[in-house]
């Protein structure tokens, strides 16, 4: 289970170190074996590679005829890059998908259970700026009556 949200950098080789509190979680896991792909919020979706594979057959299980499937293949599929964490525990993030994300320096971890989600700084800012202004943040129906 990965919770919180962590403030991290990319090195000068576009390597993030993945705290030890979840490396050690993903080496246990995974065997440090991770699937990094886009979402279309504009962030990265970092999973470990067997949490993946059931999602990637539900993609492919969709028709390829239907444009809203098939834009969804082309981004969460089509972006999908297999990593390993290095010995010291850090992934390397590729041009392609940090441009997607327009990450740079400053990034955010940001646990959601099953996997993280890895956010430019200033997006993430953003993000949390929409969720937290009370008129525009909406609850979905199928939270109705949900309480904390």
């Amino acid at each position: 289970m990965f919770r919180g949200a962590t403030s991290l950098s990319l090195d000068a080789k576009n390597r993030l170190a993945v705290p030890t509190k979840h490396r050690e979680a993903l080496l246990h896991e995974c065997g440090g074996n991770l699937v990094l792909t886009a979402h279309p919020h504009r962030c990265l979706l970092l999973y470990p590679q067997a949490a993946w594979e059931p999602i990637q057959e539900k993609m492919m299980a969709l028709s390829s005829f239907d444009k809203q499937s098939s834009a969804l293949q082309r981004l969460l599929v089509g972006f999908a890059e297999d990593l390993s964490l290095d010995s010291a525990g850090r992934l390397l993030v590729s041009p392609v998908l940090r441009d997607f994300a327009g990450l740079s320096k400053e990034v955010m971890l940001v646990g959601q259970g099953s996997h993280f989600e890895l956010w430019n700084m200033e997006a993430w800012r953003a993000q949390l700026a929409h969720v937290t202004q009370g008129e525009q943040f909406a609850m979905p129906a199928e939270l109705e009556g949900f309480s904390l």
